[in-house]
Order: structure tokens, then C-alpha cells, then sequence
């Protein structure tokens, strides 16, 4: 019962930024053109990497939000150094967790955070995107530039061999209001543009063709909702439930002391990675665990890692990785997190030590961003829309057997 009771609050907790990050994940696969992603951030290199970084940081997503957006980033062009460096950086800060790390932790701590969490977006991005399993992509690439020069050698040839052939049609009139047909002779055309009036024309055009301008948007927030709530989600809703059983497992049956009691040094670095990868948590949530951590006994360093270490490594988020970017790259993936949260996090404990920085926890309680009955609602239509795809994915399963 208290497993179910864990799961439900986490539900709950992650329901609104799930919806928040599969709207943005809409919108980024219908508004943003594909050429625009791929001018930015569809190359792989360390600039690349460094803009989706700087990019995800201050977006108020945690890791439940943050796995449709970055499915939805990659699949509209983005590389995979980009989709890795927005896929750690998105949940380990933001606006709303520096705000809580600097209430809850202290002024160094709400300063370090966002900067361990943007180094270490970008040294996974790198690792990741630095990964060439084969040869062919490059192959590939080489022949089409190839390719592409020799069409743009034969442009003028061609151009003039094939498309000269064709004479050149009357230009037709594009305007809304008319209405000959391609029947009517020249003549007759010319005589009909005479005797139409320049205004009315113009007129009846802007009347005609403001009609799509104002559908256009709710048109394409339309396409974004469906995108997100049919094939975005169905894509994620799977790892997604089982982050969160993880999750809930974690904090049912691993207590804050068995954390504590290892103290500070790499074993507590360790120990704390090792019970923050099944986890589920957002930055923002993570801290005050964290500040309960700190009391407990645990580094400063330690309570670092934990922030970093928690948001971008839950099982959710691997099994995306996994998915979307190769089974390799979740190697890579976890060596750049977990390597800059352990070296960010013996770089806090010797700034505390050597020059006394304070960190304190000054506030220890349930820290509710959103109202309850907000959250109660996200969960309940995020619950519909899952169950609707599992009767759709079921009604599919169970015609082509019957078949």
C-alpha cells in the first residue's frame, strides 16, 4: 500500500511538467523548421553542444518533461551531441531549482549547481556525439557531396537540354477573385483584368487569404497536441512508468539513513549514483531531499552529485537514450554525467573546506510547486490519454490475431 501510495504522489508530482515537455516537444516538431535545428544544432561539435546546453539550462523541465522534448529535438534534425547536452542539462537546473538550491542549500550552492550541470551537459554531449560505431555515415556523406556537386556542374546543361525544350505557359492570374478558366482565350483574359476594379480585387484577395492566416496558428497548435498526446507519448510512456515504479521502490525501501551513514568521501559519491539512477526526480524536488541529506551528515560534495546525478540518470532517461541515440551511447552518456558530478563534487568539498563557503541547509520541508488540484487534474487526463493508447495499441494487437 505504501509502494502504491509512493507511485501515485510521484505520478502526480511529474504529471504537469510530463505535459509541459510533450507541448514543447509539439511545438519544437511543428513550428521549428527542420533546417533551422539542423543549421544550430544538427552538426556535431563542441559549439553545437555548448548552444543546446546553454539552451535546455534554464528551461523549467524536469526529467519526466525533458525526454519527450529531447525525442521530439532529435527527431526534428537535432544531432546527437545536441540531443545529449539539452537531455542533461534540461533536468539538472533551471530557474525554479537555482531559486529553491539558493533557499534551501545557500547562495554557493544555488551557484555551482548550474554550472556543474552545463559542463557536465556538455562533456556527455561530446562523448556522445564523438561516437562513430561505423564508417558509412561518413561514406555516405562524402558520396553525397559528391553527388551534389556534380548536379550543381550539370545545372546549366540540364537546364538548358530539358526545361528549354517546354516553352514557357502564360503566367496565369493568381488572384483569389478570378475566375476564368484556362479555356478562355488571351484575349478575353486580358479584357476581363480591364474591366475588374483594382480594389475590389485587392479587397476580396485580403478578405480570402486572411481566413488561413488566422487558422494557421490554432491549426498548427492542433498538429502539436496530437503529435504529442499520439505518437510522442506513445513512444515514452512505457520507460516513463517504469521510472517512476523505481522510483517509488527507492523511496519506499531505501531510507535517508542508509545515505547518511556513509558520510562524505568518494563511497558516499558512489553509494548515492548507485540509489539516484533508478530514481525519478526533478531538480527542483531533489533539493529538498538533498537539504535533508545535508542534515543527515552527508558532504556537500556528495549532496552535489546527488542533485546532478538523480535528475539525468533514472532509468527513464537511459532507456530513451538507449532508444533514440544507440545502445553505446548510454555508455558514453553515463561516463560524462557521472564523471563531472564526481569531480564537480570533490571540487565543492575542498572549496567548502579550504575557503569556508557555507552551506546550510535553511529550510527542511515538502517544497509543493504547483497546486494539488493542478497536479490532480495533468494526472488524471495524462492517465486517460496512456490508457487510450493502450486500448488502441491492444484493439491493433488483437485484430491481427484474429486475422
Amino acid at each position: 500500500m505504501i509502494l502504491i501510495n509512493n507511485f501515485w504522489a510521484l505520478f502526480l508530482l511529474s504529471a504537469p511538467w510530463l505535459m509541459l515537455g510533450l507541448l514543447l516537444a509539439g511545438i519544437l516538431n511543428v513550428f521549428i523548421p527542420a533546417n533551422f535545428l539542423q543549421r544550430h544544432l544538427g552538426k556535431e561539435g563542441v559549439w553545437t553542444t555548448i548552444k543546446a546546453a546553454l539552451i535546455g539550462a534554464p528551461m523549467p523541465l524536469c526529467s519526466c518533461g525533458v525526454i519527450p522534448a529531447a525525442v521530439g529535438l532529435r527527431r526534428a534534425g537535432a544531432s546527437k551531441s545536441a540531443t545529449t547536452a539539452f537531455l542533461v542539462s534540461t533536468p539538472e537546473t533551471g530557474v525554479d531549482s537555482v531559486s529553491v538550491s539558493y533557499v534551501l542549500l545557500g547562495p554557493f550552492m544555488a551557484v555551482i549547481r548550474p554550472i556543474a550541470a552545463v559542463t557536465s551537459a556538455i562533456v556527455a554531449g561530446i562523448l556522445v556525439g564523438s561516437e562513430k560505431p561505423i564508417n558509412t555515415d561518413r561514406e555516405c556523406n562524402t558520396l553525397s557531396s559528391d553527388s551534389t556537386q556534380k548536379l550543381d556542374e550539370k545545372e546549366g546543361s540540364t537546364s538548358s537540354s530539358c526545361c528549354a525544350s517546354a516553352k514557357p505557359q502564360p503566367r496565369q492570374s493568381t488572384a483569389c477573385c478570378n475566375s476564368a478558366t484556362p479555356a478562355q482565350t488571351q484575349l478575353e483574359h486580358q479584357e476581363k483584368v480591364q474591366n475588374d476594379d483594382a480594389a475590389t480585387v485587392s479587397s476580396c484577395c485580403a478578405s480570402q487569404a486572411s481566413q488561413p492566416e488566422q487558422n494557421a496558428l490554432l491549426s498548427k497548435m492542433w498538429q502539436a497536441v496530437k503529435f504529442s498526446s499520439n505518437k510522442l507519448l506513445s513512444d515514452t510512456m512505457v520507460w516513463l512508468m517504469i521510472g517512476l515504479f523505481f522510483a517509488a521502490l527507492v523511496q519506499t525501501f531505501v531510507p535517508t539513513s542508509f545515505l547518511s551513514q556513509w558520510g562524505n568521501g568518494v563511497i558516499a559519491m558512489l553509494v548515492v549514483i548507485l540509489v539516484s539512477i533508478p530514481m525519478y526526480i526533478c531538480a527542483t524536488a531533489s533539493t529538498p531531499i538533498a537539504a535533508g541529506l545535508l542534515m543527515a551528515g552527508v558532504s556537500p560534495g556528495a549532496v552535489l552529485v546527488f542533485m546532478l546525478a538523480g535528475p539525468a540518470t533514472n532509468i527513464a532517461t537511459l532507456g530513451v537514450v538507449g532508444k533514440e541515440l544507440g545502445k553505446r551511447a548510454v555508455f558514453a552518456y553515463l561516463i560524462g554525467v557521472i564523471g563531472v558530478a564526481i569531480a564537480f563534487g570533490f571540487l565543492t568539498d575542498y572549496l567548502v573546506d579550504y575557503y569556508g563557503f557555507e552551506v546550510n541547509s535553511t529550510m527542511i520541508m515538502q517544497h509543493e510547486i504547483l497546486p494539488h488540484w493542478f497536479s490532480t487534474g495533468c494526472a488524471i487526463i495524462l492517465s486517460l490519454l496512456m490508457l487510450r493508447l493502450f486500448l488502441i495499441k491492444w484493439t491493433k494487437s488483437h485484430y491481427v490475431s484474429m486475422q
